[in-house]
């Protein structure tokens, strides 16, 4: 069918002006014409795609057309779910568009195809409304130019298989991933039958044609190769159709023919890019092959090996060829990897170990012109490929290596642990853990890769980088790095490699940076398993390397880097330094303003080392400190800009040490107690000088320039931790004055005022600042600064107080993520009942409640469908509104629905009963839960609502929380107790699970991978619709109640039930609940006799 060029939408000519204006380089011109195409296609003219698609497929120029293009891209885009026209004209566009795009030249079908994607989706592929689309394209494909040539010219083979590639790639994909052993789709059986069974012998006659062309004419013919490879893998990836099996073997010979043609001697030229690319989506092919249908390749598996075997031993070009070059060689090992993970893999892999070590694995680790290129051009480039700061698990399955080292280091490892054939079923298809061992014996790391590495030996004194010795005994570096797997369970052999053949090279004459930088990384790939008695000679080692300084021409940061990162892994590993002190000066040694990359990765460290030093580097602490906070002063800008990485390393460094020196606190220890205060004065100081460089200097700067800024929102939760530090170290009034206290306290109120930059677990430092604040008000503020209006230095420049400013950050934090509602609500109750509000305006207080009770509720409102854990601090931050300023709170339940009061007192009830998960468990939790419901109850009966169900449980929750309530202030640590045991019970079932494990290695079906998928795939779905409903250890917590802690909860609900006896008679107990209560409330026995029971 020809494309129809009329349509009443518009006139072509101003259709085609409108296009054609989008393309001015007038910012104006391109509104306006945009404005004018969505005026259009608002009209609602069910004509209007096709007559864009009539200028993009006709005559005009090609901007105009491509634009054109474009735009219906767009559109289908935004109303392809809704629609794009009336049913008999979105077939009629749908035909009108396939008919385009086997015409139109690339430029333009690079747009159409993705139209032409969605649609094929989304009728084909979801809705199989399109039956007519195989025959026709089977009719085209045969027809089309390169195929059968005079027949249709004007049908494009190229663009007619892109078609059929677009038609094909939903089916990548399961379907239907929660179906267990879903079968082969009807369409894509359809399209494996009439198409790709027949295009076979067109891809067998391609190939031909481009292995013997030596001329321009191949780059045709390369394409339609590359294209149907493609439409192949998507094919195969998830499905294996049964048309596809009948013509495996004689389409993986034409691989095997593409895959041999391939020499890599000389560097490859442009016009090599897509027989690279064909090669790169072959060797895919054969990954998914054997991952996925091995059952069905296995006769290709002999073949398969024979071929990437023979490509990857041309390895030793690597350091002349490009990435895509690169790429291949990674995908070579790849394959073979997941080969050798295969039943019949070591039959068909261990005949090439010896050849694949010496002339594919180790060229591809061995020190080359482009390590060295990339180590004085990028640093961070060479760390990246060479050091990486985690290696991926070893195992034949492992995706997404993407470089031909990282997949020959996974190809070593997958050999080293190989014992010999696994005993397992014919019908075996992958393992379900990571491992080809059999049980006994030893591994070919044993017999052969751990002799083949030691044929290397150390380099001499004074052997550069371009001495083939340094540069084999980097690959050898590198090989190691990447045997962690296989050297965990030899700690002996372990013990040996790194005496013998590591630390030698920290001691020749003139060290050889690149291998002291993989040495330095190998030392922390290996951190599991290194012997505690070599702890003196490895960190002293690595402390060298941390202190290498730069030669003449050629930068040691990748020593260094590589070195600190290495002394963190043994840390993290609990492989403790012999001398922390000593290890703690030399990474402050090196510290310097000069070098923001390095001090970047030192101040890392630092936090590390402090951390597990603990009281070893204790007194040395205070100094560190100072000398940290010298350089983050010297690195900040005068200009209020954001601060670069390495202050707000620094920052993180300086809560590390705080932390460190916090949790050293002398209980008990009045010896050590002045000791300790003098530094944590002297801290404090140092600590506020840094502060008032970053907040109060930018401050001062912008007032002289009558600009009204805030400093950098850099570093806030960072900056909270400190501010909180210096408040909780202030003893007395001077201080005050001389750390600035209350100046910095006004500059962090005002910037967390409008902070917006919430993330997870990013924020506790300001959470934590806040209630330290309060606590210093309380302490320190007699003159009522923190209830003081004071000028904002934000923007708008409105005058706020400390308390103000702080509430409305708490008040946004109460919607941003679920952490952040816990700890908002837990500030609410600190806010309304610890401060001194007699020190400011009258209504302070009920304006905060107020505000605070709006936000909450708002919050509540979309999460009261169903009970959820969030509701805890929700409901209970709304009561201790509600408890403060109850006909005020009330009305604002009441604002918008006017059982809103109802809602929250019902969903009161629901949190305090007993059976609500989590569940009130702390005191003042309880405390307030009670004081609120007798509130409630009392302002129910006077609704005259004595009969309700809302009321029954009220009443019901209040007598479960007394009892709850005397239960656990006689408890006391009964609990943690029993936790304890249970922990012990747990260890136990945990190491005989994992004995058990052990036992049971073997590979895994087809059936039970399947199984696993859909397993998966089910249980993905379901989490993305689960709320997270924040930390746990937020769900316990002491809040502040001020007076009310002090209200003698017995006498309120004695009082409550004498007051109103008649009413709450009337409501129907349990029996088991009426025992209880008399129980715990003998003075109540009398009053509950009356009590119907249920």
């Amino acid at each position: 069918m020809e494309v129809d060029a009329a349509h009443p939408a518009a006139a072509g000519d101003e259709l085609r002006r409108l296009l054609a204006a989008t393309l001015s380089a007038d910012k104006a011109s391109v509104d306006a014409a945009t404005a004018g195409l969505d005026g259009i296609s608002a009209a609602g003219d069910p004509r209007f795609p096709i007559a864009v698609l009539a200028v993009a497929a006709g005559d005009g120029d090609q901007g105009t057309r491509i634009a054109a293009a474009t735009y219906l891209k767009n559109f289908a885009r935004r109303n392809m779910e809704g629609g794009l026209s009336s049913s008999a004209l979105y077939v009629e566009f749908r035909d009108q568009l396939a008919q385009a795009l086997l015409r139109v030249e690339p430029a333009i079908l690079r747009v159409l195809i993705e139209i032409f994607r969605q649609v094929a989706e989304k009728d084909f592929a979801k809705e199989n409304s399109w039956p007519q689309l195989v025959p026709q394209l089977k009719l085209v494909i045969q027809s089309s130019d390169a195929i059968s040539p005079g027949h249709h010219p004007e049908w494009k083979t190229i663009n007619a298989l892109t078609v059929l590639q677009s038609t094909v790639r939903p089916f990548q994909y399961f379907l239907n991933p929660k179906v267990v052993n879903e079968p082969v789709p009807e369409q894509l059986e359809q399209i494996a039958a009439e198409i790709l069974v027949p295009l076979q012998v067109t891809f067998h006659h391609f190939a031909d044609k481009v292995l013997s062309s030596h001329d321009g004419n191949k780059l045709e013919y390369e394409q339609l190769l590359l294209i149907t490879c493609k439409c192949m893998y998507f094919t195969v990836r998830s499905y294996m159709p049964s048309g596809v099996k009948q013509i495996l073997p004689s389409f993986c010979k034409d691989m095997f023919r593409l895959l041999d043609s391939l020499d890599f001697n000389s560097p490859p030229e442009d016009a090599d890019t897509t027989r690279l690319k064909i090669a790169k989506r072959c060797l895919i092919i054969f990954c998914t092959l054997v991952t996925r249908h091995r059952k069905h390749a296995d006769k290709e598996m002999p073949h398969i090996v024979n071929c990437v075997t023979k490509l990857s031993k041309q390895s030793i070009h690597l350091s002349k060829l490009n990435s895509l070059s690169d790429r291949i060689f990674s995908l070579s090992f790849d394959v073979i990897s997941r080969v050798l993970e295969t039943g019949p893999g070591w039959r068909l892999v261990s005949p090439h170990f010896s050849s694949l070590l010496d002339s594919a694995i180790l060229p591809a680790l061995a020190l080359n012109e482009k390590d060295i290129a990339d180590w004085e051009e990028d640093t961070d480039e060479y760390m990246r490929k060479n050091l990486p700061s985690e290696l991926d698990d070893i195992s034949g399955w492992a995706e997404d290596l993407f470089t031909a080292r990282k997949s020959a280091i996974n190809l070593l490892g997958v050999i080293a642990l190989s014992k010999g054939p696994p005993v397992v079923s014919a019908a075996s298809k992958r393992k379900k853990g990571e491992k080809n061992k059999g049980k006994g014996g030893s591994s070919i790391g044993d017999l052969l890769v751990i002799p083949f590495l030691s044929k290397f030996p150390v380099p001499s004194h004074g052997e550069d980088a371009s001495s083939k010795a340094v540069q084999n005994y980097f690959g050898v570096l590198m090989a190691y790095g990447g045997l962690q797997d296989f050297l965990t369970e030899k700690k002996d052999l372990t013990a040996t490699l790194i005496r013998n053949r590591i630390l030698p090279l920290y001691y020749l004459d003139q060290c050889n940076p690149y291998l002291i930088s993989t040495a330095n990384w190998i030392i922390g790939q290996l951190a599991p398993c290194l012997p505690e008695a070599m702890s003196t000679d490895i960190y002293n080692s690595l402390m060298k390397a941390l202190s290498m300084e730069d030669a003449e021409d050629l930068t040691c940061y990748p020593v260094r880097a590589s070195a600190s990162g290495a002394i963190a892994e043994l840390i993290e590993n609990g492989y403790s330094s012999p001398d922390w002190v000593a290890l703690l000066q030399v990474v402050v040694k090196r510290l310097s303003a000069e070098d923001e990359n390095e001090s970047a990765l030192l101040f890392q460290l630092l936090g590390t080392v402090v951390e597990a030093g603990e009281e070893k580097v204790l007194p040395h602490i205070p100094g560190t400190v100072s000398n940290i906070a010298n350089i983050i002063m010297n690195l900040l800008s005068p200009v209020p800009d954001p601060w670069p990485q390495v202050v707000e390393q620094g920052f993180a460094a300086l809560v590390a040490m705080v932390q460190a020196w916090d949790s050293s606190a002398p209980d008990e220890n009045k010896e050590h107690e002045k000791e300790w205060q003098l530094g944590q004065t002297a801290i404090a100081q140092t600590l506020s000088i840094v502060l008032q460089k970053a907040w109060l200097l930018p401050v001062e700067q912008m007032e002289l320039t009558l600009d009204s800024e805030l400093p950098p929102a850099s570093c806030v939760n960072e900056a909270s931790f400190l501010l909180e530090f210096i408040m909780r170290s202030i003893t007395s009034v001077e201080e005050i004055t001389h750390l600035k206290v209350f100046e910095l306290v006004a500059v962090w109120a005002d910037t967390i005022a409008y902070w917006d930059s919430w993330e997870e677990m990013e924020d506790q430092g300001v959470f934590n600042a806040i209630k330290e604040a309060v606590s210093f008000h309380q302490r320190f503020d007699s003159s009522g600064f923190f209830m003081k209006m004071l000028p904002s230095q934000s923007a708008n420049g409105a005058q706020s107080s400390i308390i103000g400013r702080v509430s409305s950050f708490v008040t946004r934090a109460i919607a941003a993520y679920p952490s952040a509602t816990w700890r908002a609500c837990s500030c609410i109750h600190t806010l309304l009942h610890a401060p001194d509000f007699s020190l400011g305006a009258e209504d302070g207080r009920m304006t905060l409640a107020v505000t605070f009770g709006e936000a909450a509720f708002s919050y509540f409102k979309g999460l009261s469908d169903s009970p959820a854990g969030i509701w805890k601090p929700l409901v209970l931050a709304i009561s201790s509104c509600y408890i403060c300023y109850p006909d005020a709170i009330e009305q604002v339940l009441c604002k918008d629905d006017g059982n809103g009061y109802t809602v929250w007192a019902s969903a009161l009830a629901q949190i305090s009963s007993s059976l609500f998960t989590p569940a009130l468990s702390s005191e003042s939790e309880i405390k307030l839960a009670v004081l609120t419901l007798a509130t409630v109850i009392e302002r129910l009966l006077a609704l005259s609502m004595g009969g309700t169900k809302v009321l029954k449980d009220c009443y019901i929750s209040l007598m479960e929380s007394c009892i709850h309530l005397k239960d656990v202030q006689e408890d006391g640590n009964d609990d943690d107790e029993a936790e304890d045991d249970d922990d012990d019970e747990e260890e136990d079932t945990d190491d005989d699970d994992e004995d058990s494990e052990d036992d049971d290695v073997r590979e895994e079906t087809e059936e039970e991978f399947l199984a696993r998928y859909a397993a998966a795939a089910a249980a993905a779905s379901e989490s993305i619709e689960v709320v997270e409903e924040g930390d746990i250890d937020d769900e316990t917590q002491d809040i502040e109640l001020g007076y009310l802690d002090e209200v003698d909860i017995k006498q309120v609900v004695l009082s409550l039930m004498q007051k109103h006896i008649t009413l709450l008679q009337a409501q129907s107990l349990p029996n088991d609940l009426i025992e209880r209560i008399a129980e715990t409330f003998p003075e109540s026995e009398q009053m509950l006799r009356a009590h119907p029971q249920t």
